[in-house]
């Protein structure tokens, strides 16, 4: 009887650990279908995932390797390393998600200048991502009519114009007058939209305590480049669509970790 249990006990743990793999792969596969998006994000996520469905169908055979293994003693010192790195990369995930989620419900001071980090644009149009990024702007501005805007972003080999320019657009076909807005068409990463849109807060004497539209996840790196460099800064976040996120806030977290040890 212990033992049949124990075999209904042990299938229904494979299958929860192969759903749960098959749904994430899911999710991190849908943005390679959709718009051919494929980067660390979700490439890492795909191979997690692969190896959480072979786990889980291999399971028997694979515990009973363990179990041979663990009775060596180097078998016990590789196994206890791996459990402590994945005890580890667990913690470092969670306060990862801790500090974004902190980050991105830091709310921005009044009048504050917007800083509309660049993302991927598409002939004229933007990418959703940078669309969410600039409707997020939109509301602050329309809240606060004596706030002054910087759209940041070069363009890229594969972009008719910069995103800077396409920020431009966007803001001023919904309303924003162009006096308003500045743009900065020469960064290629985070750190220069900050870096060089600070140039042009400097050289126009414009307000330095900022508002930083972009993305949720993205705020909590963003926000500790704007700290290096002395900026006082808020999040007015724009949301990210839910089959873009687990792509996103992968490459993010492996972001963040490249900042913190680089």
């Amino acid at each position: 009887m212990e033992i049949t249990i124990l075999k209904h006990l042990n299938t229904i743990i494979r299958l929860i650990l192969f759903l749960f793999g098959a749904a994430g792969f899911s999710g991190f596969i849908i943005p390679v279908l959709r718009r051919r998006i494929i980067n660390i994000g979700n490439a890492s996520g795909i191979v997690i995932c692969i190896c959480f469905m072979l786990y889980a169908v291999f399971l028997p055979k694979l515990h009973e390797m363990i179990r041979v293994f663990w009775q060596k003693t180097v078998g016990k010192i590789v196994l206890g390393i791996f459990a402590a790195g994945l005890v580890s990369a667990l913690i470092l995930v969670i306060v990862m998600t801790v500090l974004m989620v902190k980050a991105a419900n830091t709310r921005p001071a009044a009048s504050a200048t917007v800083m509309v980090l660049g993302c991927k644009v598409y002939g004229e149009r933007p990418s959703i991502m940078l669309e969410a990024r600039l409707n997020a702007a939109l509301e602050y501005l329309n809240a606060n009519p004596e706030s002054s805007c910087i759209v940041s972003g070069g363009q890229g080999s594969d972009e008719l114009i910069s995103e800077a320019e396409c920020m431009y657009l966007y803001l001023t076909s919904h309303g924003i007058a162009a006096e308003r807005i500045y743009r900065e068409d020469q960064s290629t990463s985070t750190r220069e939209n900050i870096a060089f849109s600070y140039e042009i807060i400097k050289k126009h004497g414009l307000n330095e305590s900022i508002a930083i539209a972009t993305n949720e996840f993205h705020e909590y790196r963003a926000g500790k480049i704007a700290d290096s460099i002395g900026l006082k800064h808020g999040a007015i976040s724009g949301n990210t669509a839910l089959w873009l996120l687990p792509t996103y806030y992968a490459r993010e977290l492996l972001a963040i970790l490249y900042e913190w040890v680089f």
